[in-house]
């Protein structure tokens, strides 16, 4: 009777909390946004409306003066620019209005090294096309268009991943490769990124580091425009808090929204947080997964609230990757309110991630002492290696449809760190397959049903359409 009595206030406990909407999450976004409407137009400097010929002198001494003199609004007139890496200021917003057009210039030598963090370590790396860097208080926006034209950026990695791989050196190529992001937002607070569509991403697109109070809203993705580029993230916050995503339309060829907290020995080292996030109002055309969590996780992701989503053709619904060098604790994750359509899996959780990318190994013909020091660095082990042990508790799922799926469930934990507390309310998915699951504890399903495919179950024996319960 009490065992009973006590599932009950279980039951009651895990409704209460897949239903409610966390009191932080009025918090979150931009808390000022740059207050003076004085114009600059870059035109009036050194520029090349409508040419091959680079105008980013130009225009980066319209936002330098615009910063200089008390802020104010960089704006372009009509037409095509061609630009190396551009660099915003404090209390500017940059315009892209509209009937303009940026190209980002196919020449790495345009964009100048910096300091920053990609994929889970600091390292030196090209600027972005457009940056932020260490600002507080300011904005990219308009209805116009930023073509990266990263196509150069493609081929370059697609050449390195083979020689490399053929090595055994697939967990570096993505760091030798030096691609160039499109958006890079870094150590800053207050800044607003509105309605700017952006195409063709040589690497991730937008990357939101060591950052807060970031709205993202209304942006448009298209990396699919010049061919298959790949890992061209979507939106990418790392580290980062307080930031308020939605109204947002992404194509990509990897994940479409994605938290990370860094990676591996330099992840724990730096051990910050991305946490008090909001993703809502949006829909994932092609790409790895609606939202993904990890594989960098180990400075911990936490206080995360996913709902009001679309996902059309991209491959997860809501995925983990981590791996058992990475570390950090993924948790407090709220995901609902969702529809979904052709995509593999609707829910797809891994602890022990692509090793081949994952784990680093130094071939025998090289020497530790040789090798660039960022190659140091993913080698740099983990001690005590329990401490890279990622993971994940405490999920709230509710209201999913899914339909034309492969799978519901992938789930793969670990011995030593099990997949616990998931709870799912009022999810009905259609699929070939139910799930796939290990090392999971303390799942909690009300009224999710699966239907599954009859042309799928004819194939097997039985041949009938069949429904699954999980109550």
């Amino acid at each position: 009777m009490k065992r009973n009595f006590f599932l009950f206030l279980c039951f009651m406990w895990s409704a209460i909390v897949c239903g409610q909407t966390p009191g932080w999450v009025k918090r979150v976004g931009a808390r000022s946004f740059p207050a003076v409407q004085k114009i600059y137009s870059v035109n009036g400097y050194r520029v090349y409306k409508n040419s091959s010929k680079l105008s980013t002198d130009g225009i980066q001494k319209a936002i330098d003066a615009c910063s200089k003199k008390g802020g104010g609004i960089v704006r372009f007139e009509k037409g095509t620019y061609t630009t190396g890496a551009l660099f915003i200021r404090e209390g500017v917003q940059l315009c892209i209005d509209e009937g303009v057009l940026l190209l980002g210039s196919e020449d790495i030598r345009d964009y100048p090294e910096i300091d920053s963090r990609i994929a889970g370590i600091e390292m030196k790396w090209p600027s972005a096309l457009i940056n932020i860097l260490n600002v507080k208080n300011a904005a990219l926006t308009g209805k116009g268009v930023v073509n990266a034209r990263g196509r150069f950026n493609w081929d370059l990695y697609w050449k390195m991943n083979k020689e490399y791989t053929a090595k055994g050196l697939r967990w570096i190529v993505d760091y030798d490769v030096k691609r160039v992001r499109t958006l890079l937002v870094q150590n800053c607070e207050n800044i607003t990124l509105k309605e700017v569509t952006f195409k063709n991403a040589g690497f991730w697109t937008v990357q939101v580091l060591y950052s807060k109070q970031i709205t993202i809203d209304g942006l448009v993705i298209r990396n699919n425009e010049d061919g298959h580029g790949p890992s061209t993230d979507g939106i990418d916050i790392d580290s980062s808090s307080w930031v308020l995503v939605e109204h947002c339309d992404i194509d990509c060829n990897d994940d479409n929204f994605c938290l990370k907290a860094g990676r591996d020995w330099d992840g724990l080292r730096v051990n910050r947080p991305t946490e008090y996030i909001v993703i809502r109002k949006s829909l994932a055309r092609r790409g790895a997964g609606l939202i993904t969590i990890g594989s960098e996780t180990s400075g911990g992701i936490r206080h995360v609230l996913a709902e009001d989503l679309q996902g059309k053709n991209t491959d997860n619904g809501l995925r983990i990757k981590s791996a058992t060098t990475r570390g950090g604790t993924v948790e407090d994750v709220y995901f609902r309110n969702v529809v979904l359509d052709s995509v593999n899996n609707v829910f797809q959780f891994n602890l022990n991630w692509y090793p081949a990318y994952s784990y680093s190994t130094l071939p025998g013909w090289y020497t530790y002492e040789t090798v660039p020091s960022h190659w140091r660095t993913l080698l740099q082990k983990v001690e005590p290696a329990e401490s890279g042990i990622p993971q994940a508790k405490d999920f709230y799922i509710e209201n999913i449809s899914a339909t034309n799926v492969n799978t519901a469930i992938v789930a793969t934990g670990l011995p030593q760190s099990l997949i616990r507390n998931f709870h799912f309310k009022n999810c009905r998915i259609e699929a070939r397959m139910l799930s796939e699951m290990e090392y999971t504890k303390d799942w909690h399903f009300d009224n999710f049903i699966v239907s599954i495919d009859k042309k799928n179950a004819a194939a097997r024996p039985g041949g009938k359409e069949t429904e699954e319960r999980m109550k």
